[in-house]
């Protein structure tokens, strides 16, 4: 239950605690005890995001709760990946945009949703949802990831899955133009397409919405603690790398398990929802998220390509877009009915898993 006018003492300590946790070790290459004491500071940040979303999120009502976690994390790992292109080698910097979008959609799409359907038809036997909202969340996506992430891999001005600069501006504008369009028919032409679908009431909080002073606060704290999360993640990604390299595996999945950390907080979130039954907002996370990593991401590597030195390659290779395509076939059919059962949920699970396993065995 939320509490009416004082957080409990561990969500406000621990965001400020991993922020100077983070000042401490950034730059240096901290040794495996330090590196431990941040994993555990990273996973508390973690569960204090999620709980400040949650304030935020009661306050202002639903599609502009999810709405607020999805851009405040998208607009972080967009810095990051602007950071790390600029402070990385050529060749890593080359494909690190591409890599950590797709992950982001795949983690998203299959990971979250399968999860969410999972929780959430153990509970109802049948998750329920709006088909007109999230199949419209769902055509966004799959629109935005093919022009920006499978039409590189076929164009012929570029050698390779490179655009070329006015292809990039083209696909930076289509990308922000459509997430712009989005988020105003979320929140102002078709907010009743993103409201979660009637449920059992006593399965429903009832704790009094927080004062504006309360949400303000955790709005601070959670910004505070998503700026630990992506930074602390930036952190560990050497001894991630290391670990990496130890099993053989391509360097592309340093991006893929990146990617797992900073979206922690919505899956974290998407599933407490779903335990709500609140489907609905488990996919306006889900959804929200992958189409921000994308609308938001693409149009900043374009402005950032001005000054950044080497290639971009954001095309996909023939067995990302196999488990793209599948993705969107997959999504179409589980939220056209409105309903899905433990095997929907089965399903994405099982293709986030091919895509786990073809990130380390390519």
């Amino acid at each position: 239950m939320l509490k009416r006018l004082r957080f409990p003492s561990w969500t406000g300590v621990v965001p400020v605690v991993a922020v100077l946790l983070l000042i401490a070790t950034w730059g240096s290459k901290p040794a495996a005890v330090v590196l431990a004491v941040v994993g555990g500071v990273l996973a508390g940040a973690v569960l204090a995001a999620v709980h400040h979303a949650e304030v935020v999120a009661h306050r202002v009502g639903e599609p502009f709760g999810s709405l607020v976690l999805a851009v405040a994390v998208t607009v972080i790992e967009v810095a990051l990946i602007v950071t790390l292109m600029a402070s990385s080698g050529t060749e890593e910097a080359a494909t690190l945009a591409r890599d950590t979008v797709f992950a982001a959609v795949m983690i998203t799409c299959n990971g979250v949703v399968g999860v969410s359907l999972l929780v959430g038809a153990v509970r109802q036997r049948v998750a329920s949802f709006n088909a007109e909202g999230t199949a419209t969340a769902l055509a966004t996506v799959s629109t935005l990831a093919t022009l920006s992430l499978v039409l590189p891999t076929f164009t012929t001005s570029r050698p390779g899955p490179e655009f070329s600069p006015p292809q990039l501006a083209f696909a930076a504008v289509a990308s922000l133009a459509l997430y712009g369009l989005f988020v105003f028919v979320q929140t102002v032409r078709h907010r009743d397409y993103f409201l979660p679908v009637a449920v059992d009431p006593t399965l429903d909080e009832h704790a009094a919405p927080p004062s504006t002073r309360h949400a303000f606060a955790s709005l601070g704290l959670l910004l505070v603690a998503l700026v630990a999360v992506v930074g602390l993640a930036k952190i560990e990604s050497p001894a991630i790398e290391d670990a990496v390299a130890a099993i053989g595996a391509p360097q592309s999945a340093v991006g893929v398990v990146i990617a797992l950390l900073v979206l922690a907080p919505e899956t974290l979130a998407a599933v407490r929802n779903a335990r709500r039954d609140h489907i609905q907002t488990s996919f306006n996370l889900a959804f929200g998220s992958a189409m921000a990593s994308i609308g938001l991401t693409i149009p900043a590597i374009a402005v950032a390509s001005i000054w950044l030195e080497g290639p971009l390659r954001l095309g996909l290779g023939a067995t990302q877009m196999v488990l793209l395509a599948i993705t969107v076939v997959v999504g179409g059919l589980t939220v056209l009915p409105g309903r899905a059962t433990l095997q929907e949920g089965g399903v994405h699970l099982a293709i986030f898993a091919a895509f786990l396993f073809l990130a380390l065995n390519p």
